[in-house]
């Protein structure tokens, strides 16, 4: 019987403490922002997803439950509340944590090498084949009597 008891209990214990972390750690991971109307909302989730948390290493600000990707999406939310455009905001945020923050980093003189390197790349390689292939030796590697032969063929005057 006193098995039984502290079987129960020892389970009780266990599923609430498991349930007790579970239910806190989705609260922690879910921000509840109120938006005026839901094209803000909108907007507001589409930002957070294009965003990249600067302190993880490949997660957006959606998914990340970092401290500073809350204070991120807060910062997001207060902006967007004051009419900021999407531009604004990215450009915000590019300028204060640089081309990490974003998934799809701007064209300059930094990231032209990331756009287009492998563009780049793939022509010399292409370039490289070509004058590898046309830089053959053009060597006849046939006797005399085969290519003989073989110029009587191309003529047509083969008569065997």
């Amino acid at each position: 019987m006193k098995v039984r008891l502290a079987t129960a209990v020892w389970i009780l214990v266990a599923s609430f403490s498991v349930s007790f972390s579970v239910s806190f750690s989705v609260k922690a991971a879910i921000d509840a922002y109120p938006f005026p109307n839901e094209e803000l909302a909108v907007r507001y989730d589409a930002l957070i997803a294009e965003l990249r948390c600067p302190q993880c290493l490949n997660t957006n600000l959606a998914g990340s439950d970092a401290m500073i990707a809350q204070d991120l999406r807060r910062e997001v939310h207060r902006m967007l509340l004051e009419g900021k455009s999407d531009d604004e905001i990215l450009d915000f945020m590019h300028e204060r944590y640089g081309d990490f923050i974003l998934y799809d980093p701007k064209i300059s003189g930094a990231t032209f090498v990331l756009w287009f390197g492998p563009a780049l790349l793939l022509m010399l390689a292409g370039f490289v084949m070509y004058r590898l292939i046309s830089n053959r030796p053009t060597e006849a590697l046939l006797t005399q009597d085969e290519q003989a032969r073989i110029n009587q063929l191309l003529d047509g005057n083969d008569r065997s």
